[in-house]
């Protein structure tokens, strides 16, 4: 493609660097081919700030736009939220409006799109919805090309009830700007797949939601009597399948048996789960996600509990699969479409179990914790494959070939 350092590549997300994990993956294999890369994000939460900042001091070759509207900058943040509201309620009696679904979507919408035009790139590549009619509208503006990574089935996050306030939201900006994206990735086959099926024009591309080898330590096999179990989110909540674990672990009723949870925890969750459970379970404070594999690779086994409802949960394949898979973990995985394919497409890593049976979820735990032999081989299995087939040094050759194809279209 001739010399990529003279090409810029503008990313955009509509939130915090810290929770777009494969927003940072990209902006750093672009850097190291070569390309100049700008980031525009904002920042609405106070605790991650300082992750934000590792993010920017790492790769110091990154120029960027950021827009801080946490509690402290009060004004925008009042003035922001009271424009999003008026917009939810103009909606419904101009249900065709572009502007108004942009900034339902994206209340800030009117500054990352100033920022991206005056970026001047020669291609913006938008992660999460809200973002996509920034990228798509600068680009045209600049007459660039415009790629969306596609990390979920967006319309069906919330509900897959076609009247739902939010489906039709997402489907309209769906229909208005997926036509004009000169590439589509998305971060599983059954998302890629849902998007073919809607969109025949379109070719979506799988970029896995894998990690780089570097985040890869010593693998740690089991040697001992008990059983360490893990899960992991921003946020510890009701309704993520939580529940059932906690419920099957009371059915073993095992001390050699532990639960860790990492994420945001409130006092009325942290109380809803403790009465929950007939044992103790160990809570660990948010960390940043580059620190997540070296805690992760302390257990036994990963879990992976999404729900089938809505219809995004159930096709999607998140981080935590392959954070597990680095981490050298054996998997539980719920039985959603896309993990009970993931994990028949990649044997001898773990185990599914139907959603909602407990008894069942609680005779592979017992499994696992009476045979050591089969829960190391599950974890060995899930550590080789991270080396061989899902890590970030693999599916950036693809990216970059996504991108560099796209420039010379």
């Amino acid at each position: 493609m001739g010399n990529p350092q003279l090409k810029k590549i503008c990313l955009i997300t509509p939130g915090h660097l810290a929770t777009n994990p494969r927003l940072v993956k990209e902006a750093s294999a672009l850097l190291e081919a070569g390309y100049q890369v700008h980031v525009i994000f904002t920042q609405y939460m106070d605790y991650l700030l300082v992750d934000d900042e590792k993010i920017l001091n790492t790769y110091t070759n990154l120029t960027y736009d950021k827009l801080n509207w946490t509690r402290n900058n009060a004004l925008r943040r009042i003035y922001s939220g009271a424009v999003q509201k008026i917009c939810k309620w103009l909606s419904r009696l101009l249900p065709k409006n572009n502007l108004i679904h942009k900034l339902i979507l994206n209340r800030n919408y009117f500054w990352q799109y100033r920022k991206a035009v005056s970026a001047k790139a020669s291609m913006y590549i938008s992660h999460n919805l809200g973002a996509l009619p920034v990228a798509a509208d600068a680009a045209k503006k600049n007459r660039a090309k415009c790629g969306f990574d596609a990390e979920d089935f967006h319309r069906n996050e919330v509900s897959n009830v076609p009247n739902d306030f939010q489906v039709k939201l997402k489907t309209f900006i769906d229909d208005k700007y997926l036509k004009e994206v000169d590439y589509l990735t998305c971060a599983s086959p059954l998302i890629s797949k849902a998007y073919k099926t809607l969109y025949l024009q379109l070719y979506p591309i799988v970029i896995n939601n894998v990690f780089e080898l570097k985040h890869q330590s010593q693998i740690k096999l089991n040697q001992n009597k008990g059983l360490k179990l893990f899960w992991f989110s921003q946020t510890i909540g009701k309704n993520r399948g939580l529940e059932e674990v906690i419920l099957a672990l009371n059915l073993i009723d095992n001390p050699l048996i532990e639960l860790h949870l990492l994420g945001y925890l409130d006092q009325n969750e942290n109380g809803y789960f403790n009465n929950l459970a007939n044992f103790s379970i160990n809570y660990h404070q948010p960390i940043s996600n580059s620190d997540i594999f070296k805690l992760a690779s302390q257990f036994d086994i990963g879990l992976a509990l999404e729900r089938k409802q809505p219809l995004n949960r159930d096709i999607c394949l998140t981080n935590k699969i392959f954070t597990y898979l680095i981490s050298g973990l054996a998997i539980i995985a719920s039985n959603t479409q896309a993990q009970q394919l993931f994990l028949k497409e990649n044997e001898a890593i773990g185990k599914v179990y139907p959603i909602g049976n407990t008894t069942e979820l609680s005779k592979i735990i017992v499994e696992l914790l009476n045979n050591k032999d089969l829960l190391n081989t599950y974890k060995a299995n899930a550590y080789k494959l991270a080396q061989t087939k899902y890590n970030w040094e693999m599916e950036s050759k693809q990216f970059i070939d996504i991108v560099e194809k796209t420039l010379n279209n």
